[in-house]
């Protein structure tokens, strides 16, 4: 299978551009927000208390309190699949583990989402994005029933990489040439280099170490689940209801293509220093 070529999309420049009403300031909005009020709601006492086996979890005789939002939004295949909550493939893309998870998401979402949203258009987009989400989730769930991915059925997924690693995807095909420098180390590479880099990390993770604990196999599985759905959309837009502009070959004897006579000057090939984030999830649930 072939990446298509940057002349079959339309003119995206990778420097990121931002408004209030785009969709990705949105998306960043509403994760700081719920990531807060969690935070705030556990501040003060409200939350629920951890169990195993249906047995309390403390530590050092102190209950161990999980956020309100996230016990009630993060997927689980207990609770997705055994019992029926399926909001869960959607609601556990909006929920962190920690300061430091939501902020390499939202760093990442920052600066490829923009490029991704101006070539899907706002609506399509946020299909894309949480269909890469929930492919994510999907991912994860068939990898932990292959064996692979060493997890319980009640072990907690949560994050939004699945959905960034779907933009990630979809920024390399649209500006593959877009030079990006990272942060953790920060040394610049190529956008489609920073992509393969990360699905080899997540392939290394889950074929090698996947039944390994605390590995974030379950995380990495996900992101590979989000990756491989977004470079499938990129593929075929028209699933998302989006044509894809093609360019018609000069013949003997025909006119030649408008755009071939004018070419776009934006249409060049994107070298803009954009930088983006290393990814790193650490943490005792999977951190998607």
């Amino acid at each position: 299978m072939r990446l298509p070529r940057r002349d079959e999309y339309r003119p995206i420049s990778a420097r990121p551009r931002h408004s209030p009403r785009s969709l990705v300031v949105w998306l960043i909005g509403l994760n700081l927000f719920i990531f807060g009020l969690d935070g705030l709601l556990l501040s003060n006492g409200i939350g629920v208390q951890q169990t195993i086996n249906g047995v309390p979890l403390t530590i050092q005789g102190r209950p161990v309190i999980s956020p309100l939002l996230q016990y009630l939004g993060h997927f689980s295949v207990d609770l997705a699949i055994f019992k029926g909550h399926i909001w869960r493939f959607i609601t556990f893309q909006f929920l962190h583990a920690n300061l430091a998870h939501l902020g390499f998401n939202m760093i990442s979402l920052y600066f490829f989402g923009p490029m991704v949203e101006k070539y899907w258009g706002a609506y399509r987009f946020l299909a894309f994005y949480l269909l890469c989400g929930a492919a994510g989730a999907l991912a994860y769930l068939g990898l932990w029933g292959a064996g692979m991915v060493e997890s319980t059925a009640g072990q907690p997924l949560v994050g939004a990489s699945a959905g960034i690693f779907g933009v990630l995807i979809a920024g390399a095909i649209l500006a593959p040439d877009a030079r990006v420098m990272l942060l953790i180390p920060p040394i610049p590479m190529r956008l489609r280099t920073l992509a393969l880099i990360a699905v080899g990390i997540g392939v290394y993770t889950v074929v090698w170490h996947g039944d390994e604990p605390g590995s974030n196999a379950g995380g990495q599985a996900a992101h590979l689940g989000g990756a491989a759905l977004g470079y499938v959309l990129m593929q075929h837009p028209g699933w998302l209801g989006l044509k894809r502009r093609k360019r018609r070959k000069r013949r003997k004897g025909f006119a030649a293509d408008p755009d071939e006579q004018n070419p776009d000057p934006h249409e060049a090939a994107p070298t803009d220093n954009v930088p983006g984030p290393a990814k790193i999830d650490q943490g005792n649930v999977s951190l998607d």
